[in-house]
């Protein structure tokens, strides 16, 4: 399965800069996932994300951000190891989860994300 390039790209890239406004300022909830270029497992679940990014566009934001490029967002919220995906709604972290991990287990956080949203 080939990666998503290009103009299709729906997710948002995150940096210390843009963090406040993209993440914590959303008015639908976010999914930031923490990765670096050299992060193996952070390359195989790339696809998914770009995946979800477009399958939920309109109702929750995916954005990665890259630890290496923005240290001061990954120390803020104490990333140790990568892949981290953290799941924000109004601006507060309300899951997470470390590690490479199925595209089902991020499709069940988001909806229940979404779904509690749309409530």
């Amino acid at each position: 399965m080939e990666a998503i390039m290009g103009e299709n790209v729906k997710y948002v890239t995150l940096t210390d800069d843009n963090f406040e406004q993209e993440v914590l300022q959303s008015d639908v909830p976010v999914l930031v996932d923490f990765w670096a270029v050299w992060c193996g497992p952070c390359r195989m679940i790339a696809p998914i994300i770009e995946e979800l990014a477009a399958e939920y566009e309109g109702r929750a934001k995916v954005g990665k951000l890259d630890v290496d490029h923005n240290p001061r967002t990954a120390m803020q919220y104490g990333i140790r190891s990568i892949p981290t995906l953290l799941f924000f709604k109004n601006g507060q972290v309300v899951d997470q989860l470390i590690g490479a991990v199925p595209k089902k287990v991020l499709v069940e956080k988001l909806e229940a994300l979404v779904s509690a949203e749309a409530a």
